[in-house]
């Protein structure tokens, strides 16, 4: 999946658009590497998020294409 669209459906961030403008900032990066908003994440990746001065470290456990709000919690784990 991509890792805007996984951004967006697990609730990180609200908006696709938003999450696409993070990765092309260059503040989003998945296992150390500068993620593209094209780019694969899969279960086990190590996500990072910068806004600001706050990082966000998160561990990718499940890819789904759909999730409702409440499944959504359970697409990652707060490092």
């Amino acid at each position: 999946m991509r890792i805007d669209k996984f951004l967006k459906v697990s609730r990180i961030i609200k908006r696709r658009t938003l999450a696409n403008e993070a990765c092309a900032k260059e503040r989003v990066t998945i296992n150390g590497r500068i993620a593209k908003p094209g780019s694969e994440v899969k279960v086990g990746d190590i996500v990072e998020i910068r806004f600001g001065e706050k990082l966000t470290r998160l561990k990718v456990l499940k890819v789904t294409e759909h999730a409702k709000k409440e499944d959504s919690i359970e697409m990652y784990e707060l490092i």
